[in-house]
């Protein structure tokens, strides 16, 4: 069925005269409407830079979308509240707590990823499609958890930057896989180490960004509305199967696109045809 999300069903920003206090390490809220989850980053007076107790929040999140109670929510936005997306991640507020950075450090076998690497790459996990909605700064960690989202949707004055170079760090949330994915060794080199800041437009052009849109939220719900036409089964076997292609032979991932296409294939006989 298809998406009827309108821009008045969107989620509300956040207001400090009505809406709670946020608190000063910030916080992740959640807003589903009709299919989609929108998941938001709130600490808008630090411009969203991320604490350790959001990173929690972001892995701890990422897997209700897995859930088999939660099948009615076909796509994820991210986006952050406030006059940012993200500005990176908070370092003054992190060090404070050496103990708590390096416990999240830690590597959990099961996956493959601390709790850095998770909070950005807990997104390509999901059977479900995750669009990242920018304004603003995009900085840093902000930019590795807009890689982690599968498809980008950007103002065109959005300032976005590998910053790590700047701050003398490396990026280290999953962004050296996913940045190089998305535009290629080359461009993911001079971005890495100029850590240059380039507005949204020419991050469209590196292909680092999927759409351009003056609201970025809007856009990410009409681009997502063609998918979400689409068999969910069908969508999350594409995703998966391209989001593994890259780190398999071909071997592999000709022999995953087989199972995924049988199993189609097979639901598909069992059902009938899908009407046109």
């Amino acid at each position: 069925m298809p998406h009827r999300a309108t821009s008045a069903t969107f989620p509300q920003p956040y207001d400090p005269a009505t809406d709670p206090p946020v608190p000063s390490e910030g916080t992740i809220v959640v807003e589903i409407v009709e299919d989609i989850a929108f998941v938001g980053l709130r600490r808008p007076d630090k411009l969203n830079a991320l604490t350790l107790s959001m990173l929690d929040s972001l892995v701890d999140v990422a897997p209700i979308f897995r859930r088999r109670r939660n099948r009615h929510v076909r796509a994820v936005v991210l986006h952050g509240e406030g006059e940012a997306f993200c500005a990176g991640m908070d370092l003054g507020h992190a060090l404070k707590d050496p103990v708590g950075i390096a416990r999240r450090f830690v590597s959990r076998p099961w996956l493959g990823t601390n709790v850095f690497q998770e909070a950005c790459w807990a997104w390509r996990r999901l059977p479900v499609p995750v669009v990242a909605a920018v304004h603003g700064h995009c900085l840093g960690a902000g930019l590795q958890l807009a890689l982690g989202a599968d498809l980008r949707v950007s103002t065109p004055d959005a300032r976005w930057s590998v910053r790590e170079a700047h701050w003398g760090l490396t990026p280290d949330m999953s962004g050296t896989r996913s940045l190089s994915e998305v535009v290629g060794l080359d461009v993911a080199q001079e971005l890495t180490l100029s850590a240059r800041v380039l507005p949204g437009d020419e991050a469209a052009r590196l292909g680092l960004v999927t759409r351009l849109a003056d609201d970025p939220i809007a856009g990410a719900v009409e681009l997502l509305a063609p998918i979400l036409a689409n068999d969910p089964q069908a969508v999350a076997a594409g995703k998966r199967l391209l989001t593994t292609a890259r780190a398999s032979s071909p071997r592999r991932a000709f022999a995953r696109e087989r199972r995924a296409q049988l199993a189609l294939l097979a639901r598909m006989g069992r059902r009938g045809l899908p009407v046109r």
